[in-house]
């Protein structure tokens, strides 16, 4: 898929927040004095119900304003998927088109890089139908490749695999896995402990709004650096 579009060119930290807090009523809810992100992904978020995973990926990509501090990034192109596809009441193709069109694909090219990527989802063949009529995990497929096809620096992803079923999983997973040999960055929260095991280089565990654990994801599993992110994955009730 990559040597269809322009080749990357993010720098040794893809990504750092500093100072960061982000306050809803008047409490915060997310708290990371320093975070930097590395050029080498996936990373994996995790931590319980509440944690503020969502509303730290929201802030690191732009759609939040925090109350204070920044997010710095020499990444350019950026590009988010959600835990439910947000898609156009338009065609499989159509959507695809719409993306490509706005990141300033020409004309000429974007039907054959459209076709190239549905064919990596496996949605060659459902090209004119409708998107929203698609199944769920053919939605979340078309959303993903929907996003790299603008060739994102860095892809955030929010549960994306959350109310899909294991095979429907497996594809977007192995979409994710090629993606990131390619030169994506991913940044992903899962609540899928399994997930993170297939998928993650890196772990960041929050504990209420407060990143406690940044480790390698063979570390983290074996020995993660905080209390609460070993009760977690032990399966104890949060405190």
């Amino acid at each position: 898929m990559r040597d269809l579009l322009a080749p990357k060119a993010v720098a040794q930290t893809a990504l750092a927040a500093h100072q960061l807090r982000f306050e809803i009523d008047g409490e915060t809810k997310v708290d990371l004095p320093y975070l930097a992100l590395e050029d080498e992904g996936p990373t994996m978020i995790l931590g319980a119900n509440g944690a503020g995973k969502s509303l730290t990926l929201r802030l690191l990509h732009g759609l939040l304003t925090p109350a204070r501090g920044r997010v710095s990034t020499p990444a350019t192109r950026q590009a988010m998927v959600f835990q439910k596809p947000v898609l156009l009441r338009r065609s499989v193709l159509a959507n695809m088109d719409y993306a490509l069109r706005a990141a300033g694909v020409s004309r000429a090219k974007r039907r054959a890089v459209a076709l190239d990527f549905l064919n990596e989802a496996g949605l060659a063949g459902k090209a004119r139908q409708a998107a929203r009529t698609l199944s769920g995990g053919e939605q979340q497929r078309l959303a993903l490749v929907r996003a790299l096809a603008t060739d994102p620096e860095i892809l955030f992803l929010d549960e994306p695999t959350s109310s899909l079923d294991p095979s429907a999983t497996q594809a977007i997973e192995t979409i994710l896995l090629r993606a990131s040999a390619q030169g994506t960055r991913i940044v992903m929260v899962t609540h899928d402990l399994g997930q993170a095991r297939r998928l993650g280089r890196e772990i960041l565990f929050l504990h209420h709004g407060k990143l406690v654990c940044q480790q390698p994801a063979d570390t983290f599993f074996k020995a993660p650096d905080h209390p609460a992110a070993a009760g977690f994955l032990r399966g104890d009730l949060p405190l």
